[in-house]
C-alpha cells in the first residue's frame, strides 16, 4: 500500500485520475477490455470528473461495476448513487457496459444478478473511498472480512447515515435509508489494483485509525494495507492527524 498526500482536493483528484486512466488504458492494451469498480460520493466528484476527461481511453471497452447503493431510494433522489454514477461517469464517457445496483428492484435478486456478473472475470481496478466511520463501500464497523459473496445486503450504522446528512444529500437522518447493497470487503480486495480517493478534514480521524491503528474490522478500510497494489490519495486535511513520518506531501 502507498499513501500519497497532496495540498488540496483538486490536485489529489487530478493525480488519482492520471493513475486510474493509465491503469484502464493498460488493461485495454493487455487484454482488450478493462473491468472497473467505481465509488460514488461527494469525495469522488472531482476525481470522476477528471477521469472522464482523460485522453486515450476507449470507453466502449470498459465494463463498469457499481460499488454500493441504498435500498429503496429512487434514482431521481439527489443522494442516489446510481444517479451520480450515471451523471458523473457513464453519460460523460459514453460507457455502454455498466451494471447498476437497482435499489427499486428486489435487493436479493440484484445482489445475485450483478454479483454473478462481477464474479465472472477478474477486476482490473477498483476506485473506492473511505467513510467517516472508516467504512469501505457500505461495510460499516464491525465489517465482515471473511464473507466471500460479491455483494451483500447490509444495515447502515448511525455514523454512516449521519455522514450522508452532513454531505447535504438528506435533510435529516430519518430520510436516510437504513439498508444498502454493498460490495463485500473480500470482493473489493480481489481487484488487481485499488485506488482510494480520500479528501477533506472530516475523514482525518478515519484515516488515522485505518492507517496508523491496527488492521481491524472496527476500522474496515484498514484492510487495504494487506493489498499488494493499493494507493491511498489524501489531501493535507484528511492526512492532518497522521504522524509526521507519514505526512510527506507529493
Amino acid at each position: 500500500m502507498v499513501l500519497k498526500i497532496f495540498d488540496d482536493k483538486l490536485s489529489l483528484s487530478k493525480a488519482a485520475a492520471l493513475q486510474a486512466a493509465s491503469a484502464i488504458r493498460k488493461a485495454i492494451q493487455d487484454h482488450g477490455h478493462a473491468r472497473v469498480i467505481a465509488a460514488t460520493a461527494a469525495s469522488q466528484i472531482d476525481f470522476l470528473d477528471a477521469l472522464s476527461k482523460a485522453p486515450g481511453i476507449d470507453w466502449q471497452k470498459v465494463e463498469l461495476f457499481h460499488l454500493d447503493e441504498y435500498i429503496g431510494l429512487a434514482i431521481t433522489h439527489p443522494g442516489s448513487f446510481r444517479k451520480m454514477l450515471l451523471e458523473q461517469l457513464v453519460q460523460k464517457t459514453g460507457i455502454t457496459q455498466y451494471h447498476l445496483l437497482d435499489s427499486d428492484a428486489d435487493a436479493a435478486e440484484v445482489v445475485r444478478r450483478v454479483g454473478a456478473a462481477l464474479a465472472s472475470a477478474p477486476v482490473d481496478i477498483a476506485f473506492v473511498g473511505i467513510g467517516e466511520n472508516g467504512h469501505l463501500a457500505f461495510n460499516d464497523p464491525p465489517a465482515d472480512f471473511e464473507i466471500a459473496d460479491p455483494y451483500l445486503i447490509v444495515k447502515l450504522d448511525e455514523a454512516c447515515r449521519l455522514q450522508q446528512v452532513g454531505e447535504a444529500w438528506f435533510a435529516d437522518i430519518s430520510q436516510v435509508p437504513t439498508h444498502a447493497i454493498s460490495m463485500s470487503v473480500r470482493q473489493i480486495l480481489k481487484a488487481k489494483e485499488i485506488l482510494a480517493v480520500v479528501p477533506d478534514t472530516r475523514k482525518a480521524a478515519a484515516v488515522k485509525a485505518c492507517f496508523e491503528g491496527e488492521i481491524s474490522s472496527m476500522a474496515p478500510a484498514s484492510i487495504l494495507r494487506t493489498h499488494g497494489n493499493a494507493t491511498i490519495y489524501l489531501d493535507k486535511n484528511s492526512a492532518a492527524l497522521l504522524t509526521t513520518a507519514l505526512q510527506t506531501a507529493i
